[in-house]
């Protein structure tokens, strides 16, 4: 019989009797710990990593020997909380005038990278999962799956396979007929079965969830107004298709009738928002689906369209409308107490300036703690990953941040990441 090792000994009496000998154990002092956003956070504690899972939380900043610990991690001096969440990213694209050009030049492989990229700014801003709702799937899928599998690293991607009718906002705009008949995709529907089929077909090839199109929006280059375009049985089947394999449904939605179709269909979060009004919010606290509000991609088209150089005509009219709508709308959903998950619509927005999200939810009246709750529980309850991710707590992932002071304090902090974990690997210290 093999003799227990002094790491396995010390490991046992420190109440971590499930670790073998040879585990990476690594300790993070933590000078103020928000281990569960909602809560008040705690002083002076220690985060016990094992493996890249939290093994447990105590008080105190204790010595690597009690622990047997390969190694020490000081945050004793900031404030320590769990990895964000951003649950609208496009990771392949990014507003610009050169949109047009990347298109026609770049392959499928080059944005591909350009996507991988985006995905490791994004995540050494602080946010270690995101949602992407809308890039090229195989792609995604594969720097998802190579992520999931740890040849490369990168932020947790959960990754939509887009479903839209027929010169709705899913579909392509803004180019010559024979470039939009090469680049129409197979999951563009007409009619209920026809959405069906093609809600089916982009779980077959990997989606996680389900993006539809609900209403009209912004950057399509059609004056179709931001208005409902697809139709009540469209979107039933849609949304049933997708709930009987066990996938949740996003909808971008604008204008009211949109989101209050999308959300009587039984879609799991309403994406934007922008015009929701007293009948949207009944419909989201009947249901209780998420708001993910963008708010940064409404002030960021705003100011392109007042610049110019980037929008379209018919797209800078919408810009105008939106951004100005957004913010109070928002506010008003929010105060009403319709559940919020943090989303930004980054590649329509810069890649990296996530936390901005929380800046203007701040000045839309949200206090910095149900921020925090929206981007990391209330994420993570979103994507049914509640059990792994969004607090820190014995047998989670370690997805852990720090800031030099508290966003509690002042929600610019996020802006400021210092320290950037996921699941035990430190990207940034």
């Amino acid at each position: 019989m093999l003799k227990p090792t002094l790491k396995l000994l010390t490991a046992l009496a420190a109440g971590l009797w499930l670790t073998p000998a040879w585990a990476d154990i690594q300790l993070i002092h933590a000078g103020s710990l928000l281990a569960v956003p909602g809560e008040a956070p705690r002083r002076e504690q220690t985060v016990v990593v094992v493996d890249g899972r939290i093994s447990a939380v105590v008080d105190g900043f204790r010595d690597a020997d009690e622990y047997s610990a390969d190694s020490v991690i000081d945050l004793r001096d900031s404030f320590v909380m769990p990895g964000l969440m951003d649950m609208h990213v496009h990771l392949q694209g990014e507003l610009s005038p050169q949109n047009d050009s990347r298109e026609l030049r770049w392959s499928n492989e080059l944005t591909q990278m350009f996507g991988y990229h985006n995905a490791m700014k994004t995540m050494l801003a602080g946010f270690t999962t995101v949602r992407d709702v809308g890039s090229r799937t195989q792609q995604t899928y594969a720097v998802r799956d190579a992520i999931n599998s740890g040849w490369i690293d990168g932020p947790r991607i959960i990754a939509a396979g887009s479903v839209g009718i027929t010169g709705g906002h899913a579909d392509v705009s803004g180019s010559r007929h024979e470039f939009m008949k090469l680049l129409t995709d197979d999951s563009i529907c007409d009619g209920p079965y026809d959405c069906r089929r093609a809600t089916r077909n982009r779980i077959k090839y990997g989606a996680d969830l389900i993006k539809i199109t609900s209403t009209g929006g912004v950057l399509t280059d059609r004056a179709t107004g931001t208005d409902k375009q697809m139709e009540d049985d469209e979107l039933t089947e849609v949304v049933r298709a997708a709930h009987r394999m066990g996938r949740k449904v996003a909808s971008h939605a604008h204008q009211e009738a949109g989101i209050v179709a999308a959300l009587k269909a039984g879609v799991d979060s309403i994406e934007h928002g922008t015009y929701t009004g007293k009948a949207a919010i009944r419909e989201f606290k009947r249901t209780g689906a998420y708001l993910v509000p963008t708010l940064l991609a409404g002030a960021t088209v705003a100011s392109m369209a007042e610049t110019g150089g980037v929008l379209t005509p018919a797209q800078a009219r919408k810009a105008i409308e939106v951004g100005a709508a957004m913010q109070g709308n928002f506010a008003m959903a929010h105060k009403a107490g319709v559940k919020v998950a943090f989303g930004t619509d980054s590649g329509v927005s810069a890649h990296g300036v996530n936390a901005m999200e929380a800046v203007l939810m701040h000045d839309a009246g949200m206090s910095e703690m149900d921020i925090l709750v929206a981007a990391t529980v209330n994420a993570a309850d979103l994507i049914d990953m509640a059990d792994t991710l969004g607090t820190i707590e014995a047998g989670k992932h370690a997805d852990i941040i720090a800031t030099g002071g508290s966003p509690l304090d002042n929600i610019d902090e996020l802006l400021d990441v210092d320290f950037v974990m996921k699941g035990g690997k430190v990207f940034k210290q």
